[in-house]
């Protein structure tokens, strides 16, 4: 059974690197209210800082770059999108589905078929066997 209602998403993106935080918020803001505005949530939203790219992107050598885990009807995806190419401070983005299990550790939160599989473990290796020495007096006789 699906925890989330919705698809579960991870949204990459990089934006010009001459801005200062306000905008960064304020792209962040923006962001959030699109996604809560069509029935989605932000679960959680990383700032990894400027960085370095491997190419040029639109004339720039570095980028700041966000990662945000959210939830979206999956028809709404496209629409994202369309926010993100016509936004002018993103420089380059990515949208990847994932799967509950993924989000769950990228929440930082065990999933319970992982402590189902870890339990059965441990009782394993706590099981004892018998071993009848029946059949092997029987064979002697």
């Amino acid at each position: 059974m699906r925890r989330y209602p919705l698809r579960s998403y991870q949204s990459v993106l990089i934006l010009k690197p001459d801005i200062d935080e306000a905008r960064v918020a304020e792209a962040l803001e923006k962001i959030g209210e699109f996604i809560k505005s069509n029935g989605g949530a932000c679960l959680k939203i990383e700032n990894w800082g400027k960085k370095r790219l491997a190419y040029r992107v639109k004339k720039n050598r570095f980028g700041i770059y966000l990662n945000l885990y959210h939830t979206l009807d999956s028809a709404k995806v496209s629409d994202l999108e369309n926010k993100f190419k016509l936004y002018d401070l993103v420089i380059k983005y990515m949208v990847v589905r994932l799967e509950d299990d993924e989000l769950e550790r990228a929440l930082g939160k065990e999933s319970s078929i992982e402590e189902e599989e870890e339990a059965s473990v441990k009782s394993a290796g706590k099981a004892s066997v018998k071993v009848d020495d029946d059949d092997e007096k029987e064979e002697d006789s």
